[in-house]
């Protein structure tokens, strides 16, 4: 588990899965030949290199706050991908061991509402999905309700099993896509790999940093900003999206934290001749 410090904020990332296996679904593009032609691309790839993927959440520490963003697969969630399906992590474990309670979150958000971004919003208790974070609010993107309230999902009853009870206790909130959560957290809109995606500023005395969800899945789209993942609503939205952010971040010191970069996990964006490199 890696930390990062914002001023006084304190970013702490908790780690569900790490994974190969999700590389040719998502960017096809990223081939061993073109990873090899990315010079500093070898933390984010495997000894075939093939594109690794971490799934993890990250907690938000202020003085008086404990925020947690995206809340990856779940445990016991029926899903079309066999590796996810009724998936039994240690997730809440790790959740513990790095010293937090779930009880303590007073805020859960979600970039998004895909599968591994809200599962552990709910877990199985006497048979119903009950609030993992109980005492949170839940903030959502009123976009991205607006469009997954009513379109299915590929991977099974993603809204059904970890979405809408949420809404059913009562903890839901549905925000703007520019809404400030708190002096140290705001949203940031990076449409285009769903229609409400949102990625998360944190400031603090006078340092930044953006949690960017999947509007990059990958570093490698750092040097390919044009690359686009199949798992993309708009991908010609996303590419302008993530082109422009790029471009508004590179060479300033603000870090970023992908949603699933593996270790190193985030680095300052600094042009790299006619694109971009992550600086680790």
């Amino acid at each position: 588990m890696l930390t990062w410090k914002i001023g006084d904020v304190r970013i702490t990332q908790i780690v569900e899965l790490t994974t190969a296996s999700l590389g040719p679904h998502l960017l096809p593009q990223a081939t061993a030949d073109a990873m090899a032609a990315i010079h500093w691309i070898a933390p984010f790839v495997d000894d075939n290199r093939r594109i690794v993927l971490s799934i993890h959440a990250l907690a938000i520490e202020t003085k008086d706050r404990l925020l947690i963003v995206d809340t990856c697969i779940g445990n016991d969630k029926e899903r079309t991908y066999p590796r996810w399906n009724r998936m039994q992590g240690k997730f809440l474990d790790d959740f513990a061991r790095v010293g937090f309670s779930v009880d303590r979150v007073d805020t859960v958000l979600c970039t998004h509402m895909h599968v591994d971004h809200v599962g552990w919003n709910t877990r199985l208790v006497d048979g119903r999905w009950q609030p993992t974070f109980r005492n949170a609010r839940h903030l959502f993107s009123e976009k991205e309700w607006a469009h997954w309230s009513v379109e299915p999902q590929t991977y099974g009853p993603v809204i059904a099993d970890s979405v809408q009870p949420i809404f059913d206790h009562g903890l839901a909130d549905l925000v703007g896509d520019t809404h400030r959560v708190c002096d140290e957290v705001a949203l940031e809109p990076t449409p285009g790999h769903t229609p409400g995606h949102v990625s998360v500023h944190v400031t603090s005395r006078g340092e930044e940093a953006v949690i960017t969800g999947d509007m990059i899945h990958h570093p490698c789209q750092i040097a390919h900003p044009d690359w686009s993942s199949l798992a993309d609503v708009d991908q010609t939205l996303a590419a302008k999206t993530r082109a422009a952010f790029l471009a508004r971040y590179a060479d300033r010191p603000v870090l970023i934290i992908g949603t699933h970069f593996a270790a190193p996990t985030a680095g300052r964006i600094v042009r790299d001749g006619a694109t971009y490199r992550l600086d680790y």
